[in-house]
């Protein structure tokens, strides 16, 4: 056993456990710190296949911006605190069953999958080569995306604003 090995299975169950619990906790504050911890062991997982540009962006993007954005939008949203229906041990059981099922499935999905050769020089110059990848082949996705992002977040704002006017003309 090496330390890779370890590493990689520590990281993987942090990574699991983050999102066993971010499903199991009830509180909306928890649930995103146990998102948080899945993202920052999933950036691990990145540093073990020398994607250290990717685990960096895992960390700024997901582990940052985006929870910080899922805690505003909780916080600008109502939500009432009424617990919700105890679910049926019938339906327990299916979901426990589709959950099986999928994990088989992929499984033997993968099981006997061949990635043909490994190449050996991908990690050298990963950053300069996202970078010229990103700005010379994909240059309008990138900026497309950039423009989705500015009108859901100019659409948040004009529902947040539409909410405070609904409650103000209410009292």
């Amino acid at each position: 056993m090496t330390g890779e090995f370890l590493a990689f299975i520590v990281l993987a169950i942090s990574a699991l456990g983050g999102g066993i619990l971010m499903l199991n906790l009830q509180k909306v504050v928890h649930m995103v710190i146990a998102l948080v911890f899945t993202f920052i062991s999933i950036a691990g997982l990145y540093v073990l296949l020398h994607a250290e540009f990717v685990a960096a962006v895992q960390v700024l993007i997901y582990s940052g911006a985006i929870t910080i954005l899922m805690l505003f939008g909780i916080m600008l949203t109502r939500h009432n605190d009424t617990s919700e229906p105890v679910v049926s041990v019938g339906r327990q059981i299916l979901v426990i069953g589709g959950i099986l099922t999928f994990g088989v499935a992929v499984y033997f999905g993968i099981y006997n999958l061949d990635f043909g050769q490994q190449a050996t020089e991908l990690h050298v110059n990963n950053t300069e080569q996202i970078g010229i990848e990103l700005y010379s082949k994909y240059v309008i996705p990138f900026e497309l995306t950039s423009v989705v992002l500015l009108v859901a977040l100019v659409g948040s704002i004009i529902l947040a604003k539409k909410d405070n006017e609904e409650e103000a003309d209410g009292e």
